[in-house]
């Protein structure tokens, strides 16, 4: 939630630096996080300067993170107008996707993986699915005193790093396809000083499932995927029984890797089900409102399952 609007403004000396990068060098988005700022709080300021101190001390990190985001969101808006007027994603295989972006290092460190990053504080329904996350699973983590968790499709590393710097001495475990993405989430734990409990590998879980854990996270990955239903068997034999997970996926957002469409969030559910997990209680957040009635938002959708 927003904070008391009465709140004086907190000294955030790196993000003012990312906001004056984005204002000289990307004028569409010039008014991002000054936006942000006074629709989320002070508390979202902080914790975003905090991110920016950690993972861009340079200014040549900043101006990279600026430009990756602004190829990132304008990729997004370009294919969010061709899916208002066709109505589905661009048809793609997850072999070419995996090829054109995932082993593809310098788009990975130069645009997706710094605007992904950046997309956590700068789309409000990213901000609010994260506060979900910590707020919903991270603390039944705490409370049962959770020592170890999964983290599958890390990214950025960034939900993996909420779960070590909220949950004390919890260690972790990453699996992704990406070695750049392996090599952002391990810089993003040891940034935040839980480098030596977080370690990520290279492997695809579907065909080489490790051993199962009481903890797993899963953010955004079935949209990128050909049968969701395929890999979410294979999320549910990596959670022992009376273990928990935190799944989240992407509805109506066609960014460029999205293959699956999910257009409500009860199609996940079923999903969930048919897989054989059980739905303990979910979260949804738009985007934003549509500009007109005929246009669609994108749209996050979290689950914590059993």
């Amino acid at each position: 939630m927003p904070d008391d609007p009465t709140e004086s403004r907190r000294s955030t000396p790196h993000l003012d630096r990312l906001e004056a990068r984005f204002r000289s060098a990307s004028p569409i988005f010039r008014e991002a996080i000054s936006r942000q700022r006074s629709a989320l709080g002070e508390d979202w300021a902080a914790a975003f300067d905090e991110t920016i101190e950690r993972l861009m001390p340079a200014d040549e990190d900043v101006a990279l993170a600026v430009d990756g985001y602004s190829r990132f969101a304008l990729d997004v808006l370009r294919l969010q107008a061709r899916f208002d007027q066709t109505g589905d994603y661009e048809s793609k295989s997850y072999a070419s996707i995996a090829s054109d972006v995932y082993a593809n290092d310098e788009y990975m460190r130069t645009c997706y993986l710094p605007g992904l990053l950046l997309s956590q504080y700068l789309w409000p329904h990213h901000h609010r699915q994260a506060q979900f996350f910590q707020q919903g699973y991270v603390q039944d983590m705490i409370r049962a005193g959770a020592d170890r968790f999964y983290d599958v499709g890390v990214g950025t590393g960034f939900y993996s790093r909420l779960a070590l710097v909220g949950a004390g001495n919890v260690s972790g475990l990453g699996f992704d396809i990406s070695p750049s993405s392996r090599d952002y989430a391990i810089r993003q734990a040891r940034a935040f000083r839980a480098g030596d409990r977080y370690s990520v590998e290279i492997r695809d879980v579907v065909r080489d499932p490790a051993d199962p854990v009481d903890w797993l996270i899963c953010v955004e990955v079935l949209e990128h995927l050909e049968d969701p239903v395929e890999f979410l068997g294979a999320l549910r034999g990596l959670l022992r029984p009376g273990g928990k997970a935190f799944i989240a996926t992407a509805l109506n957002a066609p960014n460029a890797d999205h293959i699956y469409l999910y257009r409500t969030a009860d199609e996940v559910v079923g999903q969930l089900r048919q897989a054989g997990f059980g739905v303990e209680q979910y979260f949804c957040a738009l985007a934003g409102k549509p500009a007109r009635a005929d246009l669609s938002v994108a749209e996050v959708a979290a689950f914590v399952v059993t």
